[in-house]
């Protein structure tokens, strides 16, 4: 499955690619067009392997909060996990938790490397997602190379955990707020995946 949104860019791609391949078979003259077409193929490809978007089966819980974002875990603090996607990993976000979106807020800003503590400053789209048991915060930070924010979802959607919620282009970063409720059983260097890996699980104080 391909993500949505990303289709302009395939297609891009793709009639580039064939344009050349066919500029190349009929002009014998300009070898150096067969290398462009080969360059072409092997973009398109990148494309179709970045824009991916595969089917996972969400298990729905109140008992844990599941990972945003494919990626690795570069720090954790003030109850916040931040998650940086390298070109490799899946880029589709998806909901942490069950709950209603109260807000979108979306801001301009640069595009600093994701991993770096100054892209707080950087282009970025936060999510509150109103939960049973508090607010919880979806940053979308853009990276070096990531010029746009997709969104898939609105204010006042009810999200169910693991929905898709939208995708940021090439390397970036996604921050989760977790809430006092829960307890974090993520650490700094850990890989997650998006919908599958559990990063907070209810404290044993707590109904649900």
């Amino acid at each position: 499955m391909i993500a949505k949104g990303s289709e302009p860019w395939l297609f891009t791609a793709a009639s580039v690619t064939a344009l050349f391949a066919i500029f190349s078979r009929a002009t014998d003259s300009l070898p150096f067009l067969n290398h462009v077409a080969y360059m072409g193929i092997a973009l398109t490809f990148f494309m179709v392997i970045f824009f991916r978007d595969p089917e996972r089966k969400v298990m729905v819980s109140d008992a844990y909060m599941i990972s945003p974002a494919d990626g690795t875990i570069i720090d954790i603090r003030d109850r916040k996990i931040c998650i940086f996607m390298f070109l490799q990993n899946v880029h589709v976000n998806r909901a942490p938790i069950s709950g209603r979106i109260t807000e979108i807020t979306y801001k301009k800003g640069g595009y600093l490397p994701a991993f770096c503590k100054d892209s707080e400053r950087n282009e970025r789209n936060e999510f509150i997602i109103q939960s049973k048991y508090g607010d919880v915060q979806v940053t979308q930070i853009a990276g070096i190379i990531a010029r746009r924010i997709v969104t898939y979802s609105r204010v006042n959607d009810i999200l169910e955990q693991g929905q898709r919620i939208g995708m940021i282009r090439f390397g970036s970063r996604v921050d989760v707020t977790i809430p006092h409720d829960f307890d974090i059983t993520v650490s700094k260097g850990e890989r997650v995946l998006a919908g599958k890996t559990v990063i907070a699980t209810i404290k044993n104080d707590r109904d649900f």
